[in-house]
């Protein structure tokens, strides 16, 4: 019976499922870019700064690039599964060797290693958690573009209000200056005062600039995280609400151990060295190579061929096999499983770095959060009340001719470094808020109420 190439191949293929299983393989788990959600962030009821945040997560580079790169993570898992592919060889004899049925004219031969059981599932499962960790590199970007969202925001808020405030002082400078030129026109009032009244309009108002050259850095860098062009304008931002929390560090440090990306990402990375360790120690394991062999076979020409032919005259000679690979190299097989080892001991080191991390995060956000609002508390019921009551008398005083200008100057620069002081610290409250959620790796302060 001759037998054909095609039923060569379907034999090798049947000895394949028979020694292996199915020669494919689907990636372990989820699908390729299939990525988790983000963490959760708050926007503290401020429409403007949600849509802004919207925007940065659909447009911002830096998660587009993690985003691809998962995607690159997720299809190595089907490399990493699938077999070596098989080797085919020719051969054509010069003078074809004389056999009983026949000549030999040459053959056809087709092998396939097999990785030794076990080998493919821990490569599978290795790539697999490399794409996790990819996963989870995702939503850490998607973490830090919120929280330098949030920063650039609130940095452009104080600004605004700064101004806003630099602009008031200004009004009430040239207020005072029209009172002191009404003094010295009646004689009553010094030109040297109206001079130092101008001189600090002039001052404010330089102030005034320094801060608007500000808000265009600040304005650039909301604009380059939502992938806008630098110089598109931004409408006035100004503060909304300004959420009371309570701290309860332990349980902040906890919330931060569990859905602090970065966390995640270190934990995945010890698994993945766990199943690089695994495979280390397959390795020196001897890998199956099986193969199948068809050799055509010519009818017989000679003299006692032609007279008395054999019954099987002609026919084809087909052969299957199997061998193993001889590991040899146990000097670098075990070299490799102590490098496995070294590497699962550093994802360990730095998964307790990453903890710690988080734990320093946590408690640096609340102490900064607790010391603001009481700063907070101090500048609204006592320091600019008692600035604003300050200038009021000063301003009774000089008009009654009992001060000079100079302590009016006095009154207003005080109330003056109040205000901004009040509106730096709610800018920095805010901005503290979104550390603490960074470091939470979730929303905050929801999930803290």
């Amino acid at each position: 019976m001759h037998i054909t190439p095609a039923a060569a191949v379907a034999s090798l293929s049947a000895a394949l499922l028979w020694a292996y299983g199915p020669v494919h393989a689907e990636p372990l788990g989820g699908m390729p870019g299939t990525l988790p959600a983000g963490p959760a962030y708050a926007d503290n009821a401020d429409s403007v700064l949600a849509v802004l945040i919207e925007e940065a997560l659909e447009r911002n580079p830096a998660i587009r690039e993690a985003e691809l790169s998962s995607a690159a993570a997720w299809h190595r898992i089907p490399q990493a599964t699938a077999l070596p592919d098989p080797t085919v060889s020719l051969t054509v004899h010069g003078q074809p060797p004389e056999t009983r049925v026949g000549p030999q004219r040459g053959g056809i031969a087709v092998q396939q290693a097999l990785p030794w059981f076990g080998k493919r599932a821990d490569r599978g499962a290795v790539a697999r958690a490399q794409a996790d960790v990819r996963d989870a590199l995702v939503a850490a970007r998607r973490a830090a573009v919120v929280r330098e969202v949030k920063a650039a925001y609130y940095e452009m808020a104080y600004l605004d209000r700064a101004v806003a405030v630099a602009e008031q002082e200004a009004d009430l400078l040239r207020l005072y200056e029209t009172l002191a030129e009404a003094r010295y026109a009646q004689g009553t009032g010094l030109q040297q005062s109206v001079v130092k009244l101008q001189a600090e309009g002039t001052r404010i108002l330089s102030r005034r600039d320094a801060l608007l050259q500000e808000r265009v850095a600040a304005e650039a860098a909301l604009n380059a995280l939502r992938d806008r062009p630098a110089h598109v304008p931004l409408p006035a931002v100004r503060f909304r609400t300004r959420p009371e929390t309570g701290i309860d560090e332990e349980r902040l440090r906890e919330l931060g151990r569990t859905h602090h990306p970065e966390v995640r990402a270190a934990r995945l990375r010890m698994e993945t060295e766990r199943g690089n360790v695994r495979l280390a120690r397959r390795e020196p394991w001897p890998d199956i190579v099986v193969g199948a062999a068809w050799n055509p076979v010519g009818d017989r020409r000679d003299r006692a061929g032609r007279l008395a032919p054999p019954g099987d005259n002609g026919e084809d000679q087909f052969s299957l096999s199997i061998g193993v690979s001889i590991p040899l190299q146990r000097g670098r097989y075990a070299a490799g499983v102590r490098e496995a080892a070294a590497r699962l001991d550093a994802a360990r080191a730095a998964f307790r770095r990453t903890v710690n991390g988080v734990d320093v995060a946590v408690r640096d956000a609340g102490a900064r959060l607790t010391r603001i609002a009481a700063r907070i508390r101090l500048h609204e019921r006592a320091l600019v009340p008692q600035a604003e009551q300050a200038l009021r008398s000063a301003e009774a005083a000089y008009s009654a001719g009992t001060v000079d200008v100079l302590d009016l100057l006095d009154s207003e620069e005080m109330l003056l470094d109040a205000r901004l002081a009040l509106a730096r610290l709610e800018s920095d409250y805010m901005q503290a808020l979104a550390d603490m959620e960074r470091a939470i790796g979730t929303a905050f302060p929801e999930v803290a109420s």
